[in-house]
């Protein structure tokens, strides 16, 4: 008979995920009981399934709690607006050249 490995949601992060009023989320557990808490509304947000789908893969599968905590991470911050600016790339040093281009 297979043995199933025990789901362990008591499991830390590998740094807390420090919340707006102080308070942190140390274990998967925090952050499952955090997203129970949430508004229904806000629950059914995109970035917010995403996350709880991180957290039941990383408990049913033991995979690496960091999978979790970027899902986390990213529907805290789902309000911040990301804009690449391409002022700042770096430019390449050149085209390379090639030996038989010599």
């Amino acid at each position: 008979m297979k043995q199933f490995p025990l789901l362990s949601w008591s499991r830390p992060f590998d740094e807390p995920i420090s919340l707006p009023r102080g308070r942190q989320l140390v274990t998967l557990k925090d952050a499952a009981n955090y997203i129970q808490k949430l508004p229904k509304a806000v629950q059914h947000l995109e970035e917010w399934q995403a996350a709880v789908e991180a957290l039941l893969l990383v408990v049913e599968l033991n995979g690496p709690t960091m999978m979790a905590r970027i899902g986390v991470l990213r529907a805290l911050n789902r309000h911040i607006e990301r804009v690449f600016d391409s002022s700042r790339n770096d430019k390449q040093w050149g085209k390379r050249k090639l030996k038989r281009d010599q």
